[in-house]
């Protein structure tokens, strides 16, 4: 397994070219290889028309995510909205817009032209209840107990230790908080290789979740009511141009594929009250910050 830091790096790599790319010219090439558009089937299409009609076009441009998750989320007035690896803002942008403004939307991500290119899309767009801080999912840089509303948009699967991140989202939240992600994710039993290869064309890093592992892990984490919804299957057929290329037989590998990738929305509730007596629970459930 490449070492966190070794990924972290590849990450950033990836998302600052893909932020320097809209800055610079106003349009992205997707992930993967540039020249094969690999991942539109997985980043396209995800916004109505009401909601990109609302925020700076570079900022739809800069999606780079699975998902819609501001979309199947109920978001109230006065808020706190945290969205880890933000991007180019879309999803902070349009959660603000929801929460008014006597809630606040923060933005967190890592790669500094990313950060460069969601303020600039903050100011255009003239939301004043929006904050984008730098640093890792995996150690948010935010108190206990201080946002209502955790978000992501195909982001927890690029990190290297998601048992700290959902550890870190469940310390954030406060009591009765609520974990709603869009990310990929992987249903049964897929050879290793062909794993390797299918993912390097979702997400360009090799690490979601199966199912059940990644309700598993959330539940560790002390979270509550977990349910995982398929948004967008990705059949072989998706892939077959980036699959072929890599010098994998598509036919031979479609029964074994099919079906089993997809972006899926994924929910938890941090439980509304959450023990802090010695010996009552573990660290993890508790919320404890290593």
């Amino acid at each position: 397994m490449e070492s966190t830091t070794r990924i972290q790096e590849q990450v950033e790599e990836k998302y600052g070219s893909a932020a320097r790319a809209v800055a610079e010219s106003g349009s992205v090439q997707a992930c993967c290889d540039p020249g094969l558009r690999c991942c539109d089937p997985i980043t396209t299409n995800l916004y109505s028309a009401d909601q990109t009609g609302v925020i700076p076009e570079k900022a739809v441009l800069a999606s780079l995510g699975c998902g819609n998750p501001t979309a199947l989320i109920d978001l109230q007035a006065g808020e706190t909205v945290l969205d880890l690896g933000s991007g180019g803002g879309i999803d902070v942008l349009l959660s603000a817009k929801r929460v008014g403004e006597t809630g606040k939307a923060y933005g967190l991500d890592m790669t500094d032209d990313m950060l460069a290119l969601s303020r600039e899309n903050q100011k255009q767009a003239g939301v004043t209840n929006v904050e984008f801080l730098k640093g890792e999912i995996e150690n948010i840089p935010l108190p206990d107990n201080s946002v209502d509303v955790i978000i992501s948009n195909c982001v927890i699967n690029l990190s290297a230790d998601k048992d700290r991140v959902l550890r870190e989202a469940f310390r954030v939240l406060r009591p009765g908080g609520r974990f709603a992600v869009s990310d990929v994710v992987v249903r049964g039993s897929v050879p290793e290789a062909i794993r390797k290869s299918m993912l390097l064309w979702v997400g360009c890093i090799a690490g979601a979740l199966e199912e059940s592992e990644y309700i598993a892990k959330l539940t560790g984490a002390g979270f509550e009511d977990v349910t995982v919804e398929p948004t967008r299957v990705y059949g072989v057929e998706d892939a077959r141009q980036f699959l072929t290329e890599a010098g994998v037989d598509v036919d031979a590998i479609a029964p074994q594929v099919n079906n089993k990738f997809f972006g899926a929305f994924i929910r938890a509730n941090k439980p509304k009250t959450v023990c802090c007596q010695p010996g009552c629970c573990t660290p993890a459930v508790a919320g404890a910050k290593e």
